[in-house]
């Protein structure tokens, strides 16, 4: 059976010896709003890339060589993973366009070299302005991406604010499914920090749902239909919330309305077909709660995906529990291991 990795990192490959790039990621990150993005050494003595919020709390660690062309296909081939498609994790939410250029180009390289197994999506700030827009379409036209990656939020603005439409709007016209990554941290962070699985895991878990939420209640889909988002992390763990978050009226007549019973039938089509989802190292989930996730929202809507190199052995632990720890039938496994990706990215594979 294929199998789609839509989660592999991306960064460029010479981040750590290249002056530029790697001055555009670190003065990228806004020390002035508590982001510290720094260069330290990593317990095997490679240099990485630390960001931080507040100072102190580690948010994400970029180690030199785990984002080569050929760290890449090596873990594919150990895990069974015939094709990867790569994004900038986290990063993207901070890059200016000639940094993203950068990023670009090399994922581009990097696709060359794979012999047909990798495939990119466009790294572009999503503010609109005839540059961006040029940008991407060089991506599309020129790079040969199979998609476009955003973060959940963009400081303290989540995907449905009024200054990403007109960016939005060229990729509604254009039909490119949107991998929405998640950010390291919620716009509202400070009750996680303490703790690092809380910090790392469920910060990202929230910032996911508050994202997908926000995108169902604004009725954004409305204006832009043809709108596909691939959400990271479950989509902050929806499935859970699908039913709870439908709005539905009550069978009593109450004295007041605390919760609007409006617009169920709306949302439920925005599910359908706007919203679908990143499994991000599904076996770290549990059985019964990736069954519940496919059974609720439907196997047509889940994507695996590893967060390779986060921890090197995600990628082989998903393959391994989608092909034999989960009840689904054998068409939803393939649906869940490769034929959404293939329909959603139109993959030549």
């Amino acid at each position: 059976m294929t199998v789609v990795d839509i989660n592999i990192h991306h960064l460029p490959e010479d981040l750590f010896t290249n002056e530029k790039i790697l001055n555009g990621f670190l003065n990228s990150a806004p020390r002035g709003f508590g982001e510290i993005a720094t260069v330290g050494t990593a317990d095997d003595g490679k240099p990485q890339l630390i960001l931080e919020k507040p100072k102190g709390y580690q948010n994400l660690n970029y180690v030199d060589g785990d984002y080569s062309a050929e760290a890449k296909l090596a873990a594919m081939d150990d895990a069974g993973v015939d094709y990867g498609i790569m994004r900038v994790p986290v990063w993207q939410e901070w890059l200016d366009l000639e940094t993203c250029k950068a990023v670009n180009d090399n994922a581009a390289e990097i696709v060359k070299r794979s012999n047909g197994r990798l495939f990119s999506t466009a790294c572009v700030p999503p503010w609109g302005g005839k540059e961006n827009i040029y940008e991407l379409e060089r991506c599309i036209d020129e790079l040969g991406v199979v998609g476009v990656q955003l973060a959940c939020h963009y400081g303290q603005l989540y995907l449905d604010d009024e200054v990403f439409k007109p960016y939005l709007r060229v990729l509604n016209d254009k039909g490119l499914p949107v991998i929405v990554h998640h950010t390291p941290l919620p716009v509202e962070w400070k009750s996680v920090i303490d703790y690092t699985n809380l910090r790392r895991e469920y910060g990202r878990i929230i910032d996911q749902g508050v994202a997908v939420g926000r995108e169902l209640f604004s009725g954004m889909f409305d204006e832009l239909p043809d709108l596909r988002f691939i959400h990271t992390m479950f989509g902050g763990n929806w499935f859970a919330n699908t039913a709870l978050l439908t709005p539905h009226a009550s069978n009593k007549k109450e004295s007041l309305s605390r919760l609007d019973p409006t617009g169920g039938d709306k949302i439920k089509g925005y599910l359908e077909n706007n919203i679908f989802f990143d499994m991000t190292h599904p076996h770290s989930w549990g059985k019964h709660q990736v069954e519940a996730a496919v059974k609720i929202n439907g196997a047509d809507h889940y994507l695996f995906g590893s967060s390779f190199p986060v921890f090197r052995g995600w990628m082989s632990q998903g393959v391994d529990f989608i092909q034999n720890d989960l009840d689904v039938s054998a068409e939803d496994r393939e649906l869940l291991l490769s034929g959404n990706a293939k329909r959603l990215f139109n993959l030549p594979i």
